[in-house]
């Protein structure tokens, strides 16, 4: 359940996006298909910048990058799914935090990755480095997409998230436009 009338701010949404990484190593990724329907994808490496920006790496799912070259816009869903962090919430019968965040926008045209961004995604991925697969999956990153976002919407839960709801929404924090709908 979602209320759409709801806005993180961008320091929310890092968090959340942060906490989503180290408990799954992915992120979810909507586009649309060629005919209309949802195209869901798992995505590790989305990086979050300033208000409302990010990238990803653009470098395994063919789909993805075709649906986004004929249609831009995205979802990226970001859930905390720590063990911890859900014992937790339902041993104090609320989240302290969102366990989900959704973020709507617009992603640009494939381009290549700059060092910085490179250095940037391969310090986040850093405890991984010695393992077989760190070069697998991480040695050749040479394409990204930037992302635009348009909302930031958390994932609402009943009553274990009621008290999220009732935080005033900080849209001048957080460069992102409200929307009507999740």
């Amino acid at each position: 359940m979602t209320k759409p009338d709801r806005q993180l701010d961008w320091a929310m949404a890092n968090r959340t996006f942060r906490r989503a990484f180290r408990s799954s190593f992915h992120y979810a990724m909507a586009t649309v298909g060629e005919n209309g329907a949802p195209h869901l994808t798992p995505i590790g490496s989305v990086l979050l910048n300033d208000p409302g920006r990010g990238i990803f790496f653009d470098i395994f799912s063919s789909q993805l990058s075709q649906n986004l070259d004929r249609d831009p816009r995205v979802c990226v869903l970001a859930v905390d799914s720590a063990k911890s962090f859900w014992l937790a919430s339902l041993a104090r019968g609320h989240f302290m935090g969102p366990p989900a965040l959704r973020l709507t926008g617009t992603a640009g045209p494939r381009r290549t990755a700059t060092p910085t961004e490179q250095q940037r995604w391969l310090r986040r991925v850093r405890p991984a480095r010695r393992l077989k697969g760190h070069q697998l999956l991480w040695g050749n990153l040479t394409h990204v997409r930037d992302l635009t976002f348009h909302s930031a919407l958390p994932v609402h839960l009943g009553a274990m998230t009621k008290h999220l709801e009732t935080q005033p929404p900080h849209p001048e924090q957080n460069g992102i436009k409200p929307t009507a709908t999740a």
